[in-house]
């Protein structure tokens, strides 16, 4: 498993495209919260928080991940090493876990260089120091489990379709919909059940629950049971490509 997640991250840095990744992730996050004018520049917004940056981070992730993910396992089909990953010694769990734990690492490097938003904000406070530390450290770990999310649908993304474009969009379509969808519709009314029952369905109702700094065991377990439920899905999936083989 740790030869797989090795040759993830080698695989990922062996070009500049893992670089532009983050690179482009860290710009378009600076450009939202500091340069542009808006609802999400915090220099506008008079008050020395990060609450702009964590609801932009799940947008830009929604593209993020699947950009990252994408050649997890579609790659290994279009050139045919799939077939032999799967004749090595080496479950399909661990094979998949390997993979996921990759794509995972990748998302927290790109999440690290972020804390320097957190000097910052620590900066222009006044006094000095003066945020909401709490608050600051739940969405941070919101961030993560909402990382690890992603990943697990990118990753079962990638294991659809042989074309990575294919998967890419997928991975997007999929994350979007976990996200958004629940939300969306519970302010609709057209299912006749409890708005608050169909919410706590999505992604960004126990993302924002985090978020406010209390750490809730049912929004740990709803992040770790979807994380579970993907890598399962991918298993499912993957096992039927390896038994039509």
């Amino acid at each position: 498993m740790l030869a797989i997640l090795n040759k993830e991250i080698q695989s990922f840095f062996s070009s500049l495209t893992g670089y532009l990744v983050i690179g482009l992730f860290l710009v378009a996050c600076g450009l939202f919260l500091f340069v542009f004018s808006g609802s999400y520049n915090i220099l506008d917004s008079g008050f020395a928080d990060l609450k702009a940056f964590f609801d932009l981070a799940p947008w830009i992730f929604i593209f993020l991940i699947p950009a990252i993910s994408m050649k997890t396992f579609a790659d290994e089909k279009r050139m045919g090493t799939l077939e032999i990953l799967l004749t090595k010694p080496i479950s399909l769990k661990k094979l998949i876990v390997g993979k996921y734990l990759g794509v995972f690492l990748l998302v927290i490097l790109a999440i690290v260089p972020t804390l320097l938003y957190v000097l910052t904000i620590s900066e222009l406070g006044r006094p000095q120091g003066n945020f909401d530390v709490g608050a600051t450290l739940g969405s941070y770990l919101g961030l993560l489990f909402l990382g690890g999310c992603y990943a697990s649908i990118g990753i079962f993304a990638s294991s659809l379709s042989s074309n990575q474009i294919i998967s890419f969009l997928s991975g997007v379509f999929l994350c979007f919909i976990c996200y958004f969808a629940f939300e969306g519709l519970s302010e609709t009314g057209l299912f006749g059940v409890s708005s608050y029952f169909l919410e706590s369905f999505g992604i960004s109702f126990h993302y924002q629950s985090i978020s406010r700094g209390v750490i809730d065991t049912r929004d740990i377990i709803y992040f770790l049971s979807l994380i579970f439920l993907f890598l399962k899905l991918t298993e499912i999936n993957l096992s039927a490509t390896k038994n039509r083989r």
